[in-house]
C-alpha cells in the first residue's frame, strides 16, 4: 500500500500539519481524542515519518541553517556577523545557504533541512516567494524557524524586522520637504512584504503632504544589474523625469549613479537620491549617499538569540514574537548638497 506523508494525512483529516505532528509526538497540547483519531488514520493510510527525522529525534547537529537571497547586499553580510556572534558563544556552526532570489532554490534548501541537517533555521525569503507551504512543512517537522528582514506574514512564527513602513515614509517625507514633487520609488518585488511596506510608507507621506503620487513613478526592477540600469536610464530620460529617487534596496544604488552620470544629471541639483543601504562607502561616494540604514547586525543577533532560546527551552513559543528594530535616516550630500 502506498504510504502518505504528513501533508496528505493532514489533508485527509482536515487538520493542520502542526496538529498532526504534535499528535504523533504525543504533545500535551493535543487532546487524547484527537491523538487517537490521528494515530488510527496514520495506521490506516500507512503514514511513514521522514526516515531521517525519526532517527535523529532527540539528537543535536549543533548547527543552524541561515537562508538568504544573496550576499552582495551588505545588509546580509552584517546580519550574518550578528548571527555568528551568538552561534559561536553557543558552540554552534552556521551553515549559510543562498536562494539567489529563487523560490525553487529556497524550497529545495528547506527540503534538505528536513533530513535533520540543522537544529533550527533563520531565513530571509526570496523575492519570488509568495507561498509558504515549504516553510510550514519544516516547522511541522519540529524544526524551529525564525524570519529576519524578509518575512512571510501568513506563517505563524517569530519575525525580526525593521520599521519598513515608517522608513519608506521618512524617505519620502525628507524629499517632499526638499520640494521634490516627482519622486520615483524603485522596488524589486510585487509580493515581498518589506518592499510593499516601504512603498506604502512612500504613498502615505504623499497623501499626508497632499502631493499626489504618480503611479508612473513606481518602478519595479528585475533581478539583473544590466536590466536595472536600462530601466533606470529610461526612467530618467522621460519628458517629466523624476526629481528624486528612492531606491528600496542597496543594489540599485550603482545603476542610479551610473545612469545619472551618463545622462549628465547632477546629484543633488537635478535629482536627489536616497537608498535603503548599509554600505560603509556611502559617505565617500561622490556625492555622499543619503541612506536609510537598517540595524542589520542587531537584527541578525536578535534572531539568533531567540532561536537559541527556543532550542534550549522547548516550551518557548515563537508564535507571538514580532520584534521591530528601527532604521535610521542618515542625510548626506545626495539630498542635502
Amino acid at each position: 500500500m502506498k504510504s502518505v506523508n504528513i501533508k496528505e494525512l493532514a489533508r485527509e483529516l482536515k487538520l493542520s500539519i502542526s496538529t498532526i505532528s504534535k499528535a504523533l509526538h504525543d504533545s500535551h497540547e493535543i487532546s487524547a481524542k484527537t491523538k487517537k483519531i490521528v494515530l488510527d488514520a496514520a495506521a490506516k493510510f500507512n503514514y511513514i515519518p521522514h526516515p531521517y527525522a525519526s532517527s535523529l529525534r532527540g539528537k543535536k547537529s549543533k548547527t543552524i541553517g541561515v537562508v538568504i537571497p544573496e550576499v552582495a547586499d551588505s545588509f546580509f553580510s552584517l546580519a550574518i556577523n550578528g548571527i555568528e556572534s551568538v552561534a559561536k558563544e553557543k558552540g554552534y556552526h552556521v551553515l549559510i545557504y543562498l536562494s539567489h532570489e529563487s523560490f525553487e532554490n529556497e524550497k529545495n534548501i528547506l527540503q534538505q533541512f528536513r533530513g535533520g541537517r540543522v537544529d533550527g533555521v533563520l531565513i530571509s525569503v526570496s523575492r519570488e516567494t509568495i507561498k509558504s507551504d515549504h516553510i510550514n512543512d519544516l516547522i511541522a517537522d519540529g524544526i524551529p524557524l525564525i524570519f529576519f528582514d524578509r518575512v512571510c506574514d501568513d506563517v505563524d512564527t517569530a519575525k525580526i524586522t525593521t520599521d519598513d513602513f515608517e522608513s519608506g515614509y521618512r524617505a519620502a517625507e525628507h524629499l517632499l520637504k526638499k520640494q521634490c514633487r516627482r519622486i520615483a520609488f524603485l522596488s524589486i518585488s510585487y509580493s515581498l512584504s518589506i518592499s510593499n511596506k516601504r512603498l506604502e510608507g512612500y504613498l502615505q507621506a504623499h497623501q499626508d503632504y497632499k502631493i499626489p503620487a504618480d503611479k508612473k513613478m513606481i518602478v519595479y526592477c528585475p533581478d539583473d544589474a544590466k536590466k536595472n540600469y536600462t530601466v533606470i536610464k529610461k526612467l530618467l530620460q522621460q519628458k517629466n523625469r523624476p526629481d528624486a529617487i528612492i531606491a528600496s534596496v542597496e543594489k540599485l544604488t550603482a545603476p542610479v549613479y551610473k545612469a545619472c552620470e551618463l545622462l549628465k544629471l547632477n546629484i543633488p541639483k537635478d535629482i536627489k537620491v536616497i537608498c535603503f543601504s548599509n554600505l560603509v562607502t556611502a559617505s565617500i561616494l561622490n556625492p555622499s549617499l543619503t541612506t536609510i540604514t537598517q540595524p542589520a547586525f542587531d537584527m541578525g543577533k536578535t534572531a539568533a538569540k531567540l532561536l537559541f532560546r527556543k532550542l534550549e527551552k522547548k516550551n518557548v513559543s515563537l508564535k507571538k514574537e514580532n520584534i521591530v528594530i528601527p532604521s535610521t535616516l542618515i542625510a548626506r550630500s545626495s539630498t542635502t548638497g
